[in-house]
């Protein structure tokens, strides 16, 4: 609450100068603001030591099919993996995916599809091979059924690449956050 007397006499002596004085003003008050949260202990999650060396030193290892391509393609690029090095993780997949019709067109066929890609994981250490965390993400995506055949097949495939491509971001959460309080001394 120091920072307001301060700001009050600043604005008082400032102002009538123009923009300049306008854009110091700012640029104090940012300064000001910013103070109390020098000692709170807040490190970003991506920081020099933070979590991404962990994510970058994960091996995927996803099983057949289309949905398990895309899924692994989308985690390498998720998790940085530095082919260069040894992988001192390896996450396991297994991958479920459903396809269900929502609602009826008067000939009595889907107007709509959901998939559920349902992606359950297992980190373990490639050294040990103890089993470090585990975990299941589930994506939902929705497509409209298309009379052409070709767009219905484009608008599946479509549909398979944003649900891989969302469970891929939840699992990179889910291990960043892991990671995170495992370096903190928390996991």
């Amino acid at each position: 609450m120091a920072a307001r007397p301060l700001i009050r006499r600043l604005r008082r002596h400032l102002l009538p100068q123009g923009e300049k004085a306008r854009g110091a003003l700012v640029a104090l008050g940012l300064v000001a603001a910013a103070a109390p949260l020098a000692g709170c202990g807040f490190t970003p999650l991506y920081a020099e030591n933070g979590v991404s060396p962990g994510l970058s030193s994960i091996q995927v290892i996803a099983p057949e099919g289309r949905v398990g391509y895309l899924l692994r393609q989308d985690l390498d690029d998720e998790l940085a993996r530095d082919k260069a090095t040894p992988a001192a993780w390896r996450l396991n997949l297994d991958v479920g995916q459903t396809r269900d019709p929502r609602g009826l067109r008067e000939d009595n066929t889907a107007e709509r599809y959901e998939v559920q890609v349902t992606v359950k994981y297992t980190l373990t250490d490639a050294a040990t091979g103890k089993v470090a965390t585990a975990g299941q993400v589930t994506s939902q995506v929705s497509y409209d059924a298309a009379d052409q055949p070709y767009a219905g097949i484009a608008a599946r495939e479509d549909t398979q690449r944003r649900a891989a491509s969302d469970a891929a971001r939840r699992i990179r959460l889910a291990l960043s956050v892991w990671l995170a309080k495992r370096n903190a001394g928390g996991g």
